[in-house]
């Protein structure tokens, strides 16, 4: 179990905070034209985004987690100058059940491959299995995302279902992953204790 005492919202390198409508359009806009980072973060068709349309993405962001309370998204910024390099997101949380589904993703391509990721997973791990008291987390992910699939296992997800060629990118059929996490499973791995 993890100590009262540690940060909820800040690692070493990284730390969670809120949408900041004034500089953070202008940023995710750029990372809309990333065709690298929305493949591996988004499933549906992509295309760029101008900055007034990732606002009002940002809006619509806010109402569902003021009305449904399913959905809870932190930006992720680099500690050492506060700038905006990535998302992490609990959403779909079933509250009967206790399960919600996580995605991450560092859209400032100079900051991936830094341990960004591992802190931002690690982070929200502790939110939603210490905060919210989930129960279960799941996490879905295609299989040509090599990244993501090592970083879920390395924090001790367990592949439970793969859709075999149920994605069709770049002109072949890919598998779709899904990973689970049991909050007990988290509390004893290293990860819950630190």
């Amino acid at each position: 179990m993890y100590d009262i005492a540690t940060p909820l919202f800040e690692s070493q390198d990284a730390r969670f905070g809120p949408i900041d409508h004034e500089t953070h359009p202008e940023i995710e806009s750029r990372w809309t034209h990333d065709a690298e980072f929305m493949r591996l973060m988004e499933w549906k068709p992509v295309r760029p985004l101008s900055p007034a349309l990732v606002k009002k993405q940002y809006e619509s962001i806010e109402k569902q987690m003021d009305e449904e309370r399913n959905l809870f998204y932190f930006t992720i910024r680099a500690r050492e100058d506060d700038r905006l390099i990535g998302k992490a997101l609990i959403e779909y949380v079933d509250w009967s059940n206790g399960g919600g589904f996580i995605r991450l993703g560092i859209g400032e391509a100079e900051s991936r491959r830094k341990g960004y990721g591992s802190q931002a997973l690690s982070l929200l791990l502790r939110y939603a299995f210490g905060e919210l008291n989930l129960y279960r987390v799941s996490a879905v992910v295609p299989a040509y995302n090599e990244a993501a699939t090592r970083l879920f296992q390395k924090f001790g997800f367990v592949e439970e279902v793969r859709r075999r060629k149920a994605m069709h990118r770049d002109g072949q059929f890919w598998d779709i992953i899904g990973f689970g996490l049991l909050n007990a499973e988290w509390r004893e791995s290293a990860h819950g204790r630190g």
